[in-house]
């Protein structure tokens, strides 16, 4: 058995009206219940939308590593 892995990678948007900590929580939380094996993200974009001149929500586009599993 090798110990070399397979990796994919999704890209995703989470969001929170409280936090990047929380929009990318948020993000992983909802992909863990469909794909196994996460391992890593990456940070690759970070928006939010603004009212009345306050932060009304933050958006984080993500990169999120799963191992492929061999059978």
């Amino acid at each position: 058995m090798s110990d070399h892995r397979t990796y994919k990678k999704l890209e995703l948007v989470g969001t929170s009206p409280n936090s990047i900590e929380e929009a990318i929580q948020n993000a992983i939380s909802e992909t863990a219940v469909s794909v196994s094996n996460l391992d890593w993200f990456e940070v690759t974009e970070t928006r939010g939308h603004i009212i009345n001149n306050k932060v009304a929500h933050y958006q984080v586009t993500i990169k999120i590593g799963f191992r492929i599993e061999n059978s």
